[in-house]
């Protein structure tokens, strides 16, 4: 571990929670007129809260909050105090800004120096980080946390396959930093490179995150690369990667001495109890920047609150399964794209490469799914091909109830990803 909180007693944690979501309340409400309003119309007071057990009579704070007043309007520091400025893509509207003060820096290195620790990385190591840097939080954030922890850090950002499994391989990586689909990428690439890779390079683990990953994706990378593999969670509207990492026995801690999560019912808000799975939620309770106050992910999720067999206290979250937004309605059964792919991965002769793609056929939508089959299936003509995707849509119909169709496509057809796997195509007309 690298700090003693992580393994505190609850008791412990809950008064630290509590005092500093005092301060920040405090903070927020007279610095960001924002929440100032939202506490008015609400009416509460800062003294209202005083202790985690008054989170719910919180106001919510929605990606939309932070569009809606672009570039800085939710910022509780002035500018003269900001040292570092992040944010979104704003592929679908202006993008979601995130400011850090000195503070918010070091809060961040600490929490991804945790993340390291997950897999005992330090000296002597070499982290090869394929985050992407620049505006995308991703690779500063993993850059930071492995030279707090004392690693050397290539910082490769992502693209140029080729050169990097180079350098992996030139500078004896041990520790990778990517997106799952890269990883996979890597492995892909590697192999075709005529690469031995569990021979040729000296990776012994491996953080990946920034995108859903089944535990068939999980499994995959780990058989590929013979590594560990330690899940690493976060948004930029919280801190960026760090939020939360997952330990030996893959189970994910929150750092919730800066992160109080909640789980709610995504359709009423109502808080629900652990074990039950809803709508994930976060409240920054140390950060000076940009403070957020229940801030809805749209991420579905289960937390569990017993401790650890590696010893932490910090709460454990599931693997997201997915955004409550992503989720599709086909004839009536609810489906996750996470789910389709913890499918797909079970099933021999094809990679794991695939494209969901959704259309709407009167008022319901519509599953079709573009399969990348491997060079030894391909070879193997017309018949194997109409077993396999046979088998792939009867898999699906028994797992997941639906009847999705299934497209299977040339080896090495579909494009592959330097960053965020893009899995989904959606062509109903009311897509955004």
């Amino acid at each position: 571990m690298w700090n003693s909180i992580e393994a505190a007693p609850r008791e412990e944690l809950e008064g630290l929670q509590s005092k500093r979501l005092k301060e920040m309340v405090e903070r927020v409400y007279h610095l960001v007129p924002f929440y100032k309003k939202k506490f008015d119309e609400l009416g509460i007071s800062p003294q209202d809260i005083r202790g985690v057990e008054d989170l719910k009579r919180l106001p919510f704070t929605t990606k939309q909050d932070l569009r809606d007043h672009y570039p800085f309007s939710l910022f509780a520091a002035p500018m003269d105090q900001i040292v570092r400025i992040h944010s979104s893509s704003g592929t679908t509207g202006k993008p979601t800004v995130v400011g850090y003060t000195q503070r918010d820096m070091d809060t961040w290195t600490e929490v991804m120096a945790r993340t390291y620790k997950m897999a005992n990385v330090g000296p002597g190591d070499i982290v090869h980080n394929a985050y992407g840097y620049g505006l995308f939080t991703g690779g500063l954030g993993f850059h930071y946390g492995a030279e707090r922890v004392g690693a050397s850090v290539v910082p490769s950002s992502g693209g140029f396959t080729k050169r990097q499994l180079l350098l992996m391989k030139d500078f004896g990586a041990t520790i990778l930093c990517c997106t799952p689909s890269f990883a996979l990428h890597l492995a892909e690439v590697a192999k075709d490179e005529g690469y031995d890779l569990k021979n040729d390079f000296k990776l012994r683990a491996g953080f990946f995150g920034a995108e859903p990953a089944s535990e068939g994706l999980r499994a995959a990378i780990r058989d590929e690369w013979g590594i560990d593999y330690h899940e690493a969670y976060g948004l930029s509207e919280i801190i960026g990667p760090g939020v939360a990492a997952s330990c030996k026995y893959g189970r994910l801690h929150i750092n919730e001495d800066h992160f109080i999560p909640e789980i709610i019912d995504p359709d009423s808000g109502e808080v629900l109890p652990p074990g039950e799975e809803g709508e994930l939620v976060f409240t920054t309770i140390t950060k000076q920047g940009l403070p957020i106050v229940r801030y809805r992910t749209k991420d579905i999720t289960t937390l569990h609150r017993e401790p650890c067999k590696c010893g932490r206290t910090l709460v454990v979250m599931e693997t997201v399964k997915g955004r409550s937004d992503d989720m599709l309605i086909v004839n009536g059964v609810n489906v996750f794209p996470s789910q389709v792919e913890h499918v797909l991965t079970k099933v021999e002769g094809i990679t794991p490469n695939y494209v969901i793609v959704v259309d709407k056929k009167g008022v319901l939508d519509k599953l079709e799914v573009w399969v990348e089959v491997d060079e030894k299936t391909f070879a193997g003509g017309i018949g194997a091909l109409e077993e396999l995707k046979t088998k792939l849509q009867n898999e699906m119909l028994n797992e997941l109830y639906i009847n999705a169709k299934v497209k299977l496509v040339e080896p090495k057809t579909l494009e592959r990803s330097m960053g965020k796997a893009q899995r989904i195509i959606d062509k109903r007309p009311d897509a955004k």
